[in-house]
């Protein structure tokens, strides 16, 4: 428990003589005087008080926004009890737990985590756990790619494109080829992937239900068409909204994986976040990442063990299926406890709140003549219109009254510049709702 305390100087002067150097500046012989910096000015220690006081001083800087934005990140509501139990003994177990005598309440919880996951997305099995719902999506790739022994991926326009970038870039370094398949009316276009899979021979299909434009994907078909040139379908979906829509099971999915962020873990300025990922039995033996079993042990008790993998598979660099070593444990934990003390219910009548948010604004929004469709098709708590008005100059009026206001999707795409996405969740109170109509009927 001593390992970070600093080295007295009868300390430094021992390891010093052992070695047979003079002082320290001797072991950066080889770095350039002009790359040496002495003078990294630390500020001085301050006391406990003083740094209690240090850090209130810097979250003042931070303006406090109400979010009506979402694009990847939901301003769910985060039950209390779960930062008590997060803190319990049993949790803090060993951070890599291939002890299992001294690990089983962390790997507890791991399979308790991969056992829900697999209840929401009806898959058959699922690993505990990614980095994020972006980086899991990547992971899926490299997966699809070593079991069709192909080297290119589909992925649709409708997809997010922070993922988009993320899964481009995992590609770039692994030499597979990206091929976007285009959209139509806000949905992945059937005709587009028939045309690109009578072509070229592609590892699987990458889509996300909802979108990026918060639409709900109708994925009628995709799944025959892709078995028939022995291509994979991947499903990026938020878990929460599985709780009213179909599964990814339900629509043929291979792999299945998504952010778990909605799941009571909060905004935090953009993270850390946890992501999920789930597959069929035939498949799991190329699932990156950690894969924990119950079994008993010498007597007779349930107790909780890694199994199928092990860490030097994803250690061997370009051998590997995967190069992830860790999992978002702490993250994980907190996503068990979510949806332990909400309950099929609970986690219901949250997205049951959320959607009847999103679908009152847009109503209202509708209503205006500065708004219109951009897309007729069914959504959740998530959706994109046009509008006529100057979107800075709209968000800059809703940060001035404490809101943070819809995704201007210029972000993404000069192209679309008249497109804005709105996202509310539960939390969103009508009176929230009506201030910022309100807001933007005075803009317009």
């Amino acid at each position: 428990m001593f390992k970070y305390l600093p080295h007295t100087h009868e300390d430094i002067a021992a390891m010093l003589k052992t070695i047979g150097v003079d002082d320290i500046d001797a072991l950066f012989g080889d770095v350039p005087k002009s790359l040496r910096h002495k003078d990294i000015k630390i500020p001085d220690s301050l006391s406990e008080i003083e740094m209690h006081q240090h850090f209130a001083a810097l979250s003042k800087m931070n303006t406090p926004l109400i979010p009506f934005m979402g694009a990847g990140a939901y301003d769910h509501y985060t039950p209390s009890v779960i930062r008590h139990l997060i803190e319990r003994q049993e949790f803090l177990t060993a951070y890599t737990p291939y002890q299992p005598e001294i690990s089983q309440g962390t790997l507890q919880y791991i399979f308790e985590f991969q056992s829900m996951i697999t209840q929401l997305t009806g898959m058959d099995v699922s690993n505990a756990s990614m980095y994020d719902g972006a980086t899991a999506t990547g992971e899926a790739m490299f997966m699809a790619c070593a079991l069709s022994r192909k080297e290119t991926i589909f992925i649709s326009a409708t997809v997010n494109p922070n993922i988009v970038n993320v899964v481009k870039t995992y590609a770039d370094y692994k030499g597979i080829t990206v091929v976007m398949i285009d959209e139509a009316d806000g949905q992945t276009s059937l005709a587009s992937l028939e045309a690109q899979l009578a072509h070229t021979s592609t590892a699987g299909l990458i889509v996300q239900t909802p979108n990026v434009y918060g639409i709900i994907e109708d994925l009628t078909g995709f799944k025959e068409m892709l078995e028939a040139h022995k291509a994979l379908m991947i499903i990026n979906q938020d878990p929460s909204t599985l709780a009213h829509l179909k599964t990814p099971r339900a629509w043929g999915a291979d792999i299945a994986v998504g952010d778990c962020q909605t799941l009571g873990v909060p905004l935090s300025f953009g993270g850390p976040y946890i992501g999920y990922m789930a597959t069929l039995t035939k498949y799991m033996r190329k699932m990156p990442g950690r894969i924990c079993g119950v079994t008993q042990d010498t007597d007779g008790k349930r107790a909780f063990v890694l199994t199928l993998q092990a860490r030097e598979q994803h250690i061997r660099r370009d051998k590997a299926n995967s190069n992830i070593c860790s999992n978002q444990s702490l993250l994980a934990l907190f996503v068990t406890i979510y949806m332990s003390i909400m309950g099929k219910k609970g986690v219901y009548e949250v997205q049951q709140r959320s959607y009847d948010n999103a679908h009152y604004m847009y109503e209202r929004l509708l209503a205006m003549p500065a708004f219109s469709e951009y897309a007729s098709q069914p959504f959740f708590k998530e959706f994109t219109l046009r509008t006529t008005l100057d979107v800075a100059a709209m968000n800059q009026a809703l940060q001035a009254a404490g809101f943070l206001g819809p995704l201007p999707f210029s972000k993404f795409d000069q192209a679309k510049h008249d497109l804005v996405t709105f996202a509310l969740t539960e939390k969103r109170t009508k009176q929230e709702i009506d201030t910022v109509l309100d807001i933007i009927q005075e803009v317009a």
